[in-house]
């Protein structure tokens, strides 16, 4: 599992390992591993032209000591100074030491006769992005906005050190401009806006350097996010034992669906027959069409209260203006799922009330539900991903999964650790994947998952199903449905990784 920290609890056990360590120590590890990744990036690190972009932290002494050892190999290294007066000494010495060479920003200022430092960024093969660290808020400051541009248009990667400049660490949210990294290359601990949109958009692929933080150790700071990963998905799984039947499996209720929207009711039949649960319960005016085409499943049309036994339901896609119906699943004593009209339609105090009596609940809005939820425009949601879905799940009492670039599973109350979902593909944005995933996540649910496992499964394996599907090109959420079971086989197959 990847595991994120907040800003605070990571200098926090900065302080204790430096406190431990020779002085210099920590960022040395942190450049060795840096310096190692940039070497990668370039395959042939001797006659690259490597440009670090330097501001007055300590990326910039990480930065720093990276060009001295790459300069150390044989790279051209130039160092552009943002903060002239204010660069890691140390630094700077070791990076002329090494033959580096060191130019200033700013208005007009020139490399070499008739090169401008924009100019040279363009250049680069590769441009290292030490500008602002993880305790950086807001934008780039005026003056780095060139040197970002250039960079992003420029011939050579950019490698950010730690945390793309410009994006905020703690919420991935991102007030303005920034750096665009091909590669970060992050220390000690993930970062929430390492993981999630849209600043996870800005860090490109992410690259782990271990330098010795105790976290998660001893009281050492809760994590904030947390990205599930093969094994941890494997081992979350329900598999049936020996003595199983349809009904020890767990049997999910579908009501969804209506007369305008019949395809809703089947595409969640679909997704919750590939779930886990044993049996798939159907009520609505859909009958007739989810039968043609999943005769496997058990229909009733007296409504959630009177259909029979479930372990789980699952209300809300293609519902229409059916109240009825979301309230009588709202009063079930199972875990409840809702889904697409079902948020509308469900009442605050019906929802909360499930929580006080201990029964589970999952909503699962896209950004623009949510918004509608929390009054707010959608941009905001979509911008503030992470803060969304925790005042969502506070304010309903309830676990919420929030679909999107980056889907998001909050725990009812808005604390813990957020799950972040790590698979996925932009080719999942179709017309009735989310009933699909609706109905996955309600079989977890009946098979006995807690709320926020059954969100994150399902998430997981929606994605993956969808990466299957498309391979690059469209997909419809018939697709996706198909392929759930060949993710299932993919995570439950994948060889053990350690780390």
């Amino acid at each position: 599992m990847r595991t994120a920290y907040s800003v605070e609890t990571v200098r926090a056990a900065e302080r204790e390992l430096m406190a431990r360590l020779p002085e210099g120590a920590l960022m040395q590890r942190a450049a060795a591993g840096l310096a190692a990744a940039c070497a990668d990036v370039l395959g042939r690190v001797y006659g690259s032209r490597v440009v670090l972009l330097v501001g007055s932290g300590d990326n910039g002494g990480d930065a720093l000591y990276a060009g001295a050892r790459l300069a150390r190999r044989g790279a051209g290294v130039r160092a552009v100074l943002l903060a002239p007066g204010r660069a890691h000494a140390g630094g700077l010495a070791a990076l002329r030491r090494a033959g580096g060479s060191v130019v200033e920003a700013g208005a007009g200022a020139r490399a070499s006769a008739g090169t401008s430092v924009v100019r040279l960024v363009e250049q680069a093969d590769l441009v290292v992005d030490g500008i602002v660290g993880i305790g950086g808020k807001g934008g780039l400051r005026e003056e780095a906005v060139p040197l970002a541009e250039a960079a992003r248009r420029g011939r050579g990667a950019v490698v950010a050190v730690d945390l793309p400049s410009g994006v905020d660490a703690d919420t991935g949210e991102v007030r303005g401009a920034a750096v665009r990294a091909d590669v970060t290359v992050t220390f000690g601990a993930y970062k929430p806006g390492l993981l999630i949109d849209p600043a996870r958009e800005y860090a490109g692929v992410v690259r782990f350097v271990d330098i010795g933080l105790e976290l998660g150790l001893g009281g050492a700071g809760a994590a904030q996010a947390e990205a599930l990963q093969h094994a941890d998905v494997a081992r979350l799984l329900p598999v049936p034992a020996a003595e199983s039947d349809k009904y020890r499996r767990g049997v999910v209720g579908i009501a969804a669906g209506s007369a305008r929207y019949p395809g809703a009711a089947v595409l969640a039949v679909a997704g919750a027959l590939r779930g886990g649960a044993g049996a798939v319960r159907y009520v609505g005016p859909a009958g007739g069409a989810v039968l043609a085409r999943h005769p496997e499943t058990l229909v009733s049309e007296r409504g959630p209260a009177r259909a029979g036994r479930v372990q789980a339901w699952v209300v809300g896609p293609g519902a229409g203006d059916d109240a009825a119906t979301v309230a009588e699943a709202l009063a079930a004593d199972v875990p409840v799922l809702i889904d697409a009209d079902g948020l509308r339609l469900a009442e605050v105090g019906a929802v909360r009330g499930r929580g006080a009596r201990g029964v589970p609940t999952l909503m699962t809005p896209h950004a623009g539900e949510a918004a509608a939820l929390l009054g707010v425009e959608r941009e905001v949601v979509e911008a503030g991903r992470l803060a969304a879905a925790r005042e969502l799940a506070g304010r309903y009492g309830a676990a919420v999964l929030l679909k999107g670039s980056t889907t998001v599973v909050a725990e009812a109350g808005g604390g813990g650790a957020v799950r972040v979902n790590p698979t996925g593909t932009p080719w999942l944005a179709t017309a009735g994947s989310g009933d699909v995933l609706s109905g996955l996540g309600g079989s977890l649910l009946a098979a006995g998952l807690s709320a926020v496992d059954a969100g994150s499964v399902a998430a997981y394996l929606h994605g993956l199903a969808g990466r299957f599907a498309a391979e690059g090109a469209p997909v419809s959420a018939e697709d996706v449905a198909g392929r759930i079971p060949e993710a299932w086989r993919s995570v439950v197959r994948a060889p053990a990784v350690r780390g």
